[in-house]
């Protein structure tokens, strides 16, 4: 699978997952997210941003769903956040579907708690 961004080939594996985590920028998560059917809010691009600096900055960590709501609920200081919000966001599940336009590896971990 392919992404084509601002007229350059990006690689991706059969699920669409970057082959190169280097070639990811902001411009890759927006064609990702579109080919979902997603337009990046500010509160994706929380989401986004909090998963790349786990993945960067956290020796590879890919925070579950239960991470991401707590996360989340301290960066939008708002307590009523919850899978179901973070579900309307990225319906196709937000760490693994998030992961994805946040360019990194796919997670082999199952569920979301």
């Amino acid at each position: 699978m392919q992404y084509e961004v601002n007229g350059t080939t990006v690689e991706a594996d059969k699920n669409g997952f970057l082959v190169d985590i280097d070639e990811w920028n902001e411009d890759v998560a927006r064609a990702i997210a579109a080919h979902d059917n997603i337009e990046l809010t500010e509160k994706h691009w929380d989401l986004i941003n909090y998963l790349r600096e786990e993945y960067v900055e956290n020796r590879g960590n890919q925070p579950n769903t239960r991470s991401i709501i707590k996360a989340m609920q301290e960066k939008w200081d708002d307590k009523s956040v919850d899978s179901k919000s973070l579900y309307e966001l990225f319906p196709l599940d937000p760490s693994k579907q998030g992961g994805r336009i946040a360019g990194l590896p796919e997670s082999k971990r199952k569920g979301g708690y």
